[in-house]
C-alpha cells in the first residue's frame, strides 16, 4: 500500500513539474494588433526624399528587447569590367591604347562607388588578360547586382565622335535598358559628350550571358583627334567616371516622379494606357465627369489597370465653376458621382482646373480649399509640365518642356493631358528621358505639391481653358513657366 501511494505521489509530482517547465519553454502566442499593422503599412507607403550625394543621418538604435535585431539593408554589388587588357590592347591611336583608358576609368569608378558605400568587384585591376567568359563567370558567381563594361570606340570616319551604350534588348527579365539609359544620360551630361545611341541590339558575351542587368559603354572615339585627347586626360576621365557613378546611383536610388493626366478620359487615353501597361508604370488620372459619361469603359480600364483616379471637374467651364464656393461644390459632386458610377471608386483626390490659384478663382480659392479640406478631400498641383494644353504645340516642344521644367527635382508631379494627341505621341520618348525617376501613382499618403504664389501661376487657367475649348478663356498669355520658388 505504501509503495502504491509513493508511486502515485511521484507521478503527480512529475506532472506538476512538467506543467511548470512547459510555461517556461513553450512560446507564448501573441496576436497582432490591427491598429499596429495599419500603422506599419502606412510607414511602408511613406515616400522619403534622399539627397543622393549626402550620407544618410545615422538612425537611432532600436531596443533589442522591443524590436529584436535589425538587419541592415543589403549593400549593392557592382561589377566593373575594364575592357581588354594584357596582350589584348583594343583600339589604338598613336601611343594611346584603349585598354589603359578602360582600366583608368574603371579604377576611378571603383573608388567613387566604394566611397559611397557600394561593394565593387573588378574584372581586372592590372594590365592582365581576362577572357570574356571568365569575366561573366565571376560576375555571376559573386551575384553582382549590375554589370558595367567600359570600352572606347573607333571609326574609319575620323569626324565621328560621342558615346554609345549597348545592352541586350532581347532579355526583358533584366532591367538592362534602364541601366544603359542612366549610364548614357548621366555620363553625357557630366562630360558634354555627344549622346549618340543607346542600343538594345548588343551581341556581346558580357551583356548577353550575365545574369544581372548589364550594359557596355563606349565613352568616346579614339579615332577622333579631339576626343582622343580628351579621353587620354585625367580630368576628362574623372568626368566620365563621375557620370557613370551618378547613373549607378540613380539606378539603385531613383528620384520620384508622379505622372498625372488631366481632362480625360478620351479616345487618346487608350494609347496612353497601352504605353503605361507595356512598361508596368502606374499613373494618376484626374477625370472630367462629362468625359467619364462619354467613355465609361476607358474610366473603368484606368482603375482595372491599377492607376489612381481623382476628380478634376465636371464641365470645365471656368466662369461657372469658380463663380462661388457653392458652384464649385455642385460641379465637383456631379463629377465625383459620375466617376463613382462608372468605376466604383470614391476618390478623395482632386485637382483644381487651372491649378489651385488662378486668375478665375483668386477671390474664392481660399474658401474652396477650406471647404474641401473640411470634407476630407486632398488637392494636388504640379511642379513640372509638358505645357501640352497650349493649342498646336509640336511634339518636340512638349518633350523639351517636360524635361526642362523638372529642374532635376527629387520629387516631381508632372502635369500632362491625355486628351491631347501629341502627348500620347511623345510619351514613350518622354519616359525614356527620365530613367533617374521611379514612376509612382499618387495616393492620399503622398504629401501634395501646391502653388503658393498667385502672381507666378495666374496664367495656368488660361492655358488649360484654351485646351478645353470651353467658355471663359482669357486673352492669350505666356504659358506657365515653372521655377523652384513657385512651389511649396
Amino acid at each position: 500500500m505504501r509503495r502504491v501511494t509513493f508511486v502515485a505521489v511521484l507521478i503527480v509530482g512529475m506532472a506538476v513539474l512538467a506543467l511548470i517547465l512547459s510555461e517556461r519553454v513553450l512560446p507564448i502566442e501573441v496576436w497582432a494588433t490591427p491598429g499596429k499593422e495599419k500603422e506599419k503599412e502606412k510607414e511602408e507607403r511613406e515616400i522619403v526624399e534622399l539627397d543622393l550625394w549626402e550620407k544618410a543621418e545615422p538612425q537611432e538604435a532600436v531596443s533589442e528587447s522591443v524590436a529584436g535585431e535589425v538587419e541592415p539593408s543589403p549593400t549593392p554589388v557592382v561589377f566593373i569590367d575594364a575592357g581588354h587588357g594584357g596582350n589584348d590592347g583594343g583600339c589604338v591611336e598613336g601611343d594611346i591604347v584603349e585598354k589603359n583608358i578602360n582600366l583608368s576609368v574603371a579604377g576611378l569608378v571603383r573608388d567613387k562607388l566604394e566611397r559611397l558605400g557600394y561593394e565593387v568587384v573588378m574584372s581586372r585591376s592590372a594590365d592582365t588578360y581576362v577572357a570574356k567568359e571568365d569575366r561573366v563567370k565571376r560576375a555571376n558567381s559573386v551575384s553582382a547586382d549590375i554589370y558595367v563594361s567600359i570600352h572606347q570606340n573607333f571609326s574609319e570616319v575620323k569626324s565621328v565622335n560621342g558615346m554609345e551604350v549597348w545592352y541586350d534588348g532581347t532579355d526583358t527579365q533584366r532591367d538592362s535598358r534602364r541601366l544603359a539609359l542612366l549610364v548614357s544620360q548621366q555620363t553625357a551630361r557630366n562630360t558634354g559628350a555627344v549622346e549618340r545611341e543607346v542600343r538594345g541590339d548588343a551581341d556581346f558575351h558580357v551583356t548577353g550571358s550575365t545574369e544581372m542587368p548589364s550594359c557596355l559603354v563606349e565613352t568616346g572615339f579614339l579615332s577622333n583627334k579631339e576626343e582622343c585627347a580628351k579621353l587620354a586626360s585625367q580630368e576628362y576621365q574623372e568626368k566620365i567616371a563621375s557620370g557613370i557613378v551618378q547613373g549607378i546611383e540613380y539606378y539603385f536610388h531613383p528620384k520620384t516622379m508622379y505622372l498625372t493626366f488631366d481632362d480625360g478620359p478620351s479616345e487618346n487615353t487608350s494609347r496612353v494606357l497601352d504605353i503605361l501597361k507595356e512598361r508596368n508604370i502606374k499613373a494618376t488620372f484626374f477625370l472630367v465627369g462629362e468625359n467619364v459619361e462619354k467613355h465609361p469603359e476607358i474610366a473603368r480600364r484606368i482603375v482595372e489597370e491599377g492607376h489612381t483616379v481623382g476628380v478634376h471637374c465636371y464641365s470645365h467651364d471656368y466662369k461657372d465653376l469658380y463663380r462661388s464656393v457653392e458652384s464649385f461644390m455642385e460641379d465637383f459632386e456631379q463629377a465625383h458621382r459620375a466617376i463613382y458610377e462608372a468605376t466604383g471608386v470614391e476618390t478623395v483626390l482632386f485637382r483644381f482646373p487651372g491649378g489651385s490659384i488662378n486668375s478665375y478663382n483668386d477671390k474664392v480659392y481660399a474658401k474652396i480649399i477650406k471647404e474641401m479640406t473640411k470634407r476630407g478631400y486632398i488637392y494636388y498641383d504640379w511642379n513640372a509640365s509638358l505645357e501640352d494644353a497650349v493649342t498646336g504645340a509640336e511634339p518636340t516642344q512638349l518633350l523639351a518642356n517636360g524635361i526642362r521644367t523638372t529642374l532635376g527635382r527629387k520629387k516631381v508631379i508632372l502635369l500632362a493631358h491625355d486628351v491631347v494627341y501629341n502627348t500620347g505621341a511623345i510619351l514613350e520618348e518622354l519616359l525614356d528621358s527620365f530613367p533617374e525617376y521611379e514612376m509612382r501613382p499618387l495616393s492620399e499618403d503622398v504629401e501634395p505639391i501646391r502653388f503658393k504664389d498667385s502672381a507666378a501661376i495666374g496664367c495656368a487657367a488660361s492655358v488649360c481653358a484654351r485646351a478645353s475649348g470651353k467658355t471663359g478663356s482669357p486673352p492669350n498669355r505666356t504659358p506657365l513657366m515653372m521655377s523652384a520658388n513657385t512651389f511649396l
